[in-house]
């Protein structure tokens, strides 16, 4: 494990320690073993990717310079609030969705003696990232910054959640209401403002800028996770499950996907009917009947087009910026999911 990776760890132990000792709150045993356990079970168990690129971000801002003890706790604190943010969106995700399964272990509301209490999991999930401010930015410059940053990036994430949840509601299955304007504002206001925007918003921040003079910063942070979002589509289809680690089901789940609105779009009218059809049935001849046909159509290629056009669009934009530092993070970004195979 690097020894960033390390580092960022342990002040997850940190922070741990402190919201089980919140004064604002008179644990008891049994509470505060309920909380440990939680935060154990839904924070750290990702690839923390979200997290630890604030640390990778604020380190190229700084160009160069070494960082303090002081530099690294706070962008490591700021990357556990990400973390935390992630937490609290895919515990209720998860019920909402009536998930089974979350990073190779069962959801957090599946286990014995959690059930429903992971409503109120999420809730607690959610006030911690306030605490986890308060505590160590109050004195900060950009406190109020950083408190609007993550309640508006929450609730343009909620939003992005609500059209998706509308857009896919099981009992209707209409795949004329999927294009690729629909399939664009979910993935934009799920997955690109809290997975793209927001780590990188938190280290310019830090770094003592002005978010209001970064639109652009946003506007390419946007578009790289729209990009990032179309792989996982894409992935979720024709990735390797040994590779990707996970056996994709988007297509029995009836997901507004990429590949499907792709399919949709050059499909004949014969072709179209199929789909309706075949698409979200939950059975492994329907499944393969789609597959078949995303091959026809030859969607493989259209994505290999699809990826080169966006790698090449997002380095114009990127190399247009007048900062090199700020250059440096978004290609930093790019390089990590450009071709990516999981």
């Amino acid at each position: 494990m690097s020894d960033l990776k390390t580092r960022f760890l342990e002040v997850y132990s940190v922070l741990k320690s402190e919201l089980l000792n919140d004064p604002a709150f008179e644990f008891t045993d049994d509470s505060r073993q309920w909380v440990e356990r939680m935060l154990d079970y839904n924070v750290p168990g990702g690839k923390l990717n979200r997290g630890l690129s604030v640390i990778d971000s604020y380190k190229l801002l700084k160009e160069g310079k070494e960082l303090s003890d002081d530099e690294i706790f706070l962008s490591s604190a700021l990357g556990w609030c990400i973390e935390w943010l992630q937490a609290y969106f895919l515990v209720l995700d998860d019920i909402m969705d009536s998930s089974h399964t979350r990073r190779g272990q069962p959801c957090w509301f599946r286990l014995p003696k959690v059930g429903m209490i992971a409503v109120n999991d999420g809730i607690l999930l959610r006030n911690h990232i306030p605490r986890i401010l308060k505590k160590h930015f109050r004195q900060k410059p950009y406190y109020v910054d950083l408190l609007d940053l993550f309640n508006e990036v929450e609730f343009q994430t909620a939003c992005g959640q609500m059209i998706d949840l509308i857009t896919t509601l099981v009992g209707e299955k209409d795949l004329s209401k999927y294009s690729l304007p629909i399939h664009r504002r979910i993935v934009q206001y799920k997955t690109a403002y809290y997975s793209f925007y927001l780590p990188v918003a938190c280290a310019l921040l830090m770094s003592g800028e002005d978010l209001e003079k970064h639109t652009n910063v946003k506007d390419i942070l946007i578009e790289m996770g729209t990009y990032f979002q179309v792989q996982d589509d894409y992935l979720d289809c024709f990735g390797a499950p040994e590779v990707i680690g996970k056996i994709g089901t988007d297509i029995e789940d009836f997901k507004c996907s990429w590949l499907v609105v792709k399919a949709l779009e050059l499909s004949n009218e014969e072709q179209k009917k199929f789909l309706h059809e075949n698409y979200g049935k939950d059975d492994p001849a329907s499944v393969a009947k789609v597959k078949e046909l995303y091959n026809t159509l030859k969607l493989q290629d259209v994505f290999a087009e699809y990826e080169s056009k966006s790698y090449d669009k997002l380095i114009k934009f990127i190399e247009a910026h007048p900062s090199q530092a700020v250059q440096a993070v978004l290609k930093s970004f790019l390089g990590k999911i450009y071709k990516r195979q999981k």
